[in-house]
């Protein structure tokens, strides 16, 4: 089997957006610890474990989407997406934890939910698993929009 750089390129590209992300919501944790917050919200233990799978599916589904599609008319869109989603991805811990801004976090939760779901949506005809690997993405996503939405309430 012959070996190929995207598999080496596109797991340190999803390591990068985790760590990046890491990095901000470590910088807001002391703040995130004063709010007030819903009886459901899980520990961090859970959510960090949570964010781990989801990553690794996210890298897997990239990597299929990446190989079993790089010459369909709609691969540069799904790429596109994909790099959208990441920085909307990083951009929300940023805004939440590092800056502490709870109302633009939750209107920017709706478009991370919005370009994974085109993810899904776009993916499906090309690659049934690799769309099925980003159906817990999204629903992790949603579930952090409801518990953001009852943050926002709680907070403001």
């Amino acid at each position: 089997m012959k070996f190929k750089l995207n598999y080496l390129i596109i797991p340190l590209i999803v390591i990068a957006v985790s760590v990046i992300g890491s990095f901000f919501t470590d910088s807001g944790m002391d703040w995130y610890d004063t709010i007030n917050l819903p009886d459901f919200t899980p520990p961090g233990s859970i959510i960090g474990a949570v964010w781990t799978v989801i990553f690794i599916l996210c890298a897997i589904s990239v990597l299929i989407v990446w190989n079993k599609t790089k010459h369909d008319k709609v691969f540069r869109i799904i790429i596109m997406i994909f790099i959208i989603n990441a920085v909307l991805n990083v951009l929300w811990s940023m805004l939440f934890f590092n800056q502490q801004m709870i109302t633009a976090s939750l209107t920017e939760i709706f478009i991370l939910n919005a370009t994974t779901l085109a993810l899904i949506i776009f993916i499906w005809p090309r690659s049934k698993l690799a769309s099925s690997l980003l159906i817990p993405y999204f629903a992790w996503v949603c579930f952090a929009t409801f518990l953001l939405y009852n943050i926002w309430q709680l907070n403001r």
